[in-house]
């Protein structure tokens, strides 16, 4: 190989296979010679790669962790891989990693092939990970809004109220933030002079419009502090809980979510979830539902409710008259 960038790049592709590499090998995968491959490995390491030499027979290179992430080689399959992990991540809203999840996706997804983007939405489809019967929001549409964040461009998108009502909305991007278990664009609504938020899964056809703005002054410390302000926006409703839980505390804990509440061991088999919670009812409800355990409902009317209505729904599904598959 005599084009130096490529060569480089196909070795660091190599070392970053967890394995040691004899530089004889490598002086023959990339058809150079070894002192070809000792000037290639100083040349990765100026740019930043911690490329490691170990002597002896079994030694040779391999690339070591380093203070500093340094740029990545994927093949295909590893990319779709990572780019349908992300948007799994992207579209539960998982505490601590949503708003991470959504920028690394939107980086992926700008430089990926069309090939690989439809294998990555036919993927996503695939593997959909239940989580309630709330609404989600499409990871496609928040790669799209979180990139016309980080390149200050205005964007126009059809936006549905909460009574149904569509609208055009032309509108500078801010932020977005994952509160109670929904998604939220804060930005600064361009037709109506006024700073707004709204639920991305309400959000439809997301277009970037090429137009550079400067970043106004929002009028709050960050997006989720505007988002927090704004409850009228949220749509939900406090509601008491009570529920018994017939399993073990630590079995439970991290199906309920990253912050399940007051949530605490009655005995070794055995838990209680108590107080006022202000997230999505369905969401506790699908949550309940996926533990696989028993559990009593004690002081729950909107929660009752809620896991009524699938039980009536679960009951219609297996109630198909006898003889009527085939």
């Amino acid at each position: 190989m005599n084009d130096t960038p490529g060569r480089l790049l196909r070795m660091l592709s190599l070392l970053q296979t967890p394995r040691e590499w004899p530089g004889s090998e490598l002086a023959e995968r990339l058809g150079v010679s070894d002192r070809t491959v000792r000037r290639d490995i100083d040349r990765l390491r100026d740019l930043g790669y911690p490329v490691e030499a170990t002597l002896g027979v079994t030694g040779g290179y391999r690339l070591a962790a380093g203070a500093a992430l340094p740029p990545l080689l994927l093949d295909d399959d590893e990319a779709v891989a990572i780019a349908v992990g992300l948007r799994a991540a992207a579209g539960q809203a998982v505490a601590g990693i949503e708003e991470s999840s959504v920028r690394a996706l939107a980086k992926l997804e700008q430089v990926l092939p069309a090939k690989l983007r439809r294998r990555v939405r036919v993927l996503g489809a695939a593997t959909a990970v239940f989580t309630g019967t709330g609404p989600t929001a499409d990871p496609e549409v928040l790669a799209t809004l979180a990139a016309t964040i980080t390149n200050h461009e205005r964007v126009r998108f059809t936006y549905r109220d909460a009574a149904g009502a569509e609208s055009r909305r032309n509108v500078e991007p801010n932020g977005l933030s994952a509160t109670r278990g929904r998604w939220y664009l804060v930005a600064y609504d361009v037709d109506r002079n006024a700073w707004r938020s709204f639920r991305v899964d309400r959000v439809t056809a997301p277009q970037p419009t090429a137009a550079r703005f400067t970043p106004r002054e929002l009028p709050a410390e960050h997006a989720a502090a505007y988002v927090a302000g704004a409850r009228t926006d949220w749509g939900i409703t406090p509601f008491a809980v009570d529920v018994t839980i017939h399993a073990p505390l630590h079995r439970i804990s991290g199906g309920l979510g990253e912050s399940p509440g007051e949530l605490n061991a009655v005995d070794a088999d055995t838990c209680r979830l108590r107080g006022i919670r202000e997230d999505s009812v369905e969401w506790l409800a699908g949550r309940l539902i996926t533990l696989g355990v028993a559990y009593e409902v004690r002081e729950s009317p909107e929660l009752a409710a809620q896991l009524r209505a699938a039980a009536d729904r679960i009951a219609l599904a297996l109630s198909a008259p006898a003889g009527s598959e085939n």
